[in-house]
């Protein structure tokens, strides 16, 4: 059964990301037009939530393969009901990664487009998400700082964010993964395969250095970077409902998952949706 877009409906969140999407069913086969909506959707808002969808492991999965296959984590290992999907599932032994401003899986090649995460079980209260417009961070830098940074890569490393306690301890299965994935070099300044927009493709979680600068320099600008993308204008916040779904553009934001709510629970489902090679700015 194919479900069309005549009700769907979007209300943006902020003026610079987010906005809530209804009158979609993700429990169903959605039609061409719908999915080029979602995606429309997605660019422009760069987050799209869609309350109260109770979606299961499959229809995940199913729901984010129509933009592209799925990341399979070196380390997380994908829940047994659906390839891809992995369980984020903290407790105060095992503490969440997520509580610092990152964009997904930039220690590959071609990291994802954009992820799927659904809200499983949640505490009380607490355990909100937040999203960063990296282009909205972008534009508002000086144009004689724009102009600098058009022109620099950086370099994203897998070990510079999973320590051995991300592996459960498994020094094999860490070393594998750290091999299989040597550092990368993305530009500093990514532009957006879809808008041509530019916007900033650092994060504190896996970039390392600029390549182009001597430490100190590298150092300096990414410590000012990494703060400048966590202005409150370019953010918002999502307060969380079980069965909620958030689909996210990984090629223009950064995410922050709350450490507000240990040692209550708190567990959901993510799929990576893998993406192109980043380009950055053509030089004039």
């Amino acid at each position: 059964m194919s479900a069309g877009s005549t009700d769907m409906s979007i209300r943006p969140l902020t003026p610079a990301i987010g906005a809530v999407i209804e009158g979609v069913n993700l429990r169903h086969d959605l039609d061409k037009t719908t999915l080029d909506r979602i995606h429309q959707a997605l660019v422009t808002h760069k987050v799209i939530f869609f309350p109260r969808q109770s979606i299961s492991p499959e229809q995940q999965r199913s729901f984010a393969l129509h933009f592209g296959e799925l990341h399979i984590h070196p380390i997380m290992p994908s829940i047994k009901e659906a390839a891809g999907i992995i369980e984020l599932a903290p407790t105060t032994d095992n503490p969440p990664g997520t509580d610092i401003w990152h964009t997904d899986v930039t220690f590959i090649k071609k990291p994802p487009m954009g992820a799927v995460l659904v809200a499983k079980v949640l505490p009380p209260c607490g355990g909100d998400t937040c999203w960063s417009s990296n282009i909205a961070a972008y534009n508002a830098l000086s144009e004689p700082f724009r102009c600098f940074l058009d022109g620099l890569t950086a370099l994203h490393d897998f070990k510079h964010a999973f320590k051995l306690e991300d592996a459960h301890g498994d020094e094999q299965k860490l070393s594998q993964a750290t091999e299989k994935n040597p550092p990368v070099v993305h530009p500093v300044v990514r532009v957006h395969p879809v808008t041509g927009q530019k916007g900033l493709f650092v994060n504190r979680a896996f970039t390392s250095r600029i390549v182009e600068l001597s430490k100190l320099e590298s150092d300096t600008v990414l410590q000012y970077l990494f703060l400048h993308c966590t202005k409150p204008e370019f953010t918002v916040r999502w307060k969380w409902s079980v069965g909620d779904v958030a689909f996210w553009d990984n090629r223009s934001t950064q995410h922050y998952a709350l450490n507000d709510y240990l040692p209550l629970g708190r567990i959901m489902h993510r799929a990576a949706i893998l993406g192109d090679e980043p380009r950055g700015p053509v030089p004039a």
